[in-house]
């Protein structure tokens, strides 16, 4: 349109979305040569190539992964180098904000390890040496007893309060973390008795009985004050300490008998027969080890599979003289503890008992 003289047209004021990028999803990458659609492409983010997946050409380079990092490669490098750009989560039984820088000294020369040295020392937490050791240590017993993970972090968080709490400082570490470890057996249902935990620890009996009254104690107070335990660092509701009684035969029953080849029927018998021992009184007073080892005798002669006090005293931790001396008083409240619907119902075999 021609313009008339004088007049003068006003240029149009430029958009902000006019440059403003768009992506065009009408658009797709497709191999010139194969020509397929949809296509065949496959994303190596090693090289960081687009590739055809059917010829193999490369259609783009420097393709960028977008994906999470969550490896950690400190293990793989023999070198020692850690490629990593995340590092590991906070520990929470662990002092310290856990957040700080190490120094290499790989490939770098004397200067480099002083400066490696002197950063170690200056960073180092005295604390966290002694609760590493003591992790460590809960970490191998547990594996020797095949114990599950709950026992041992509920043994390492106890550890931990203790430790800041400083109600046993100056005593043996074993010790303590034998302490724990029984405590922890005892809030996992998963108990042990002293005589094992002896054996396992090196630690004596005497010293362990002092350090569980001492940590039962600790934790009532700390459950009256409305601490709660955790368990892997997590507080969970509801999961509070609690007071339990001296270890009772019940609850070892179904470990001995599955040591000596019982089935899961036959150590439910087994625990049957305890629990009725205790409810009616029958050996009080005696070791829970004896008594346990006195009703699987019963019940491998009832249920047919008779075992002799020689191969329960091994598993028992008593003497076979301890287990026949027992069954005696067991034998002589038979007919409490055997209830004539429940023998009938079980099939068991109440003329198979022996009388000594």
């Amino acid at each position: 349109m021609a313009l008339s003289p004088g007049e003068v047209r006003q240029a149009p004021i430029a958009s902000a979305h006019d440059d403003e990028y768009v992506d065009n999803f009408n658009i797709h990458l497709i191999c010139p040569d194969c020509k397929e659609t949809p296509p065949n492409l496959i994303e190596e983010f090693s090289n960081g190539d687009t590739v055809c997946g059917s010829c193999g050409l490369v259609l783009s380079a420097r393709v960028v992964d977008t994906r999470s990092e969550w490896r950690t490669f400190s293990n793989d490098d023999q070198n020692g180098d850690d490629p990593s750009r995340v590092g590991d989560a906070a520990n929470p039984l662990l002092n310290g904000s856990q957040l700080q820088t190490n120094i290499s000294f790989n490939d770098g020369g004397l200067r480099s390890r002083e400066l490696n040295r002197a950063q170690s020392k200056t960073n180092a937490d005295k604390s966290n040496k002694s609760l590493m050791s003591a992790y460590k240590l809960i970490g191998q017993w547990t594996d020797r007893w095949q114990l599950s993970g709950d026992v041992a972090d509920t043994a390492k968080h106890m550890f931990k309060m203790t430790d800041d709490a400083k109600i046993f400082k100056g005593k043996q570490l074993e010790h303590v973390v034998a302490g724990c470890l029984f405590l922890a057996c005892r809030q996992t249902s998963k108990v042990r008795s002293f005589r094992e935990l002896q054996e396992l620890t090196g630690v004596s009996k005497k010293e362990i009985g002092r350090i569980f009254k001492l940590l039962d104690q600790f934790f009532n107070k700390q459950n009256k004050q409305g601490t709660r335990m955790t368990s892997g660092g997590m507080v969970m509701a509801g999961d509070t300490y609690q007071h339990k009684e001296a270890t009772s035969p019940p609850e070892l029953c179904a470990r001995f008998s599955s040591i000596l080849g019982f089935d899961t029927r036959e150590q439910m018998l087994a625990q049957k027969l305890a629990e009725e021992m205790v409810r009616n009184g029958c050996l009080a007073g005696r070791s829970p080890l004896s008594a346990c080892a006195a009703c699987i005798y019963m019940i491998s002669h009832l249920i047919g599979k008779p075992k002799t006090p020689k191969e329960i005293a091994p598993v028992a931790g008593v003497s076979d003289g301890t287990i026949r001396t027992a069954y005696k008083l067991l034998y002589g409240d038979k007919d409490k503890l055997l209830d004539p619907e429940w023998v009938k119902a079980k099939g068991l075999l109440v003329d198979k008992l022996p009388t000594a």
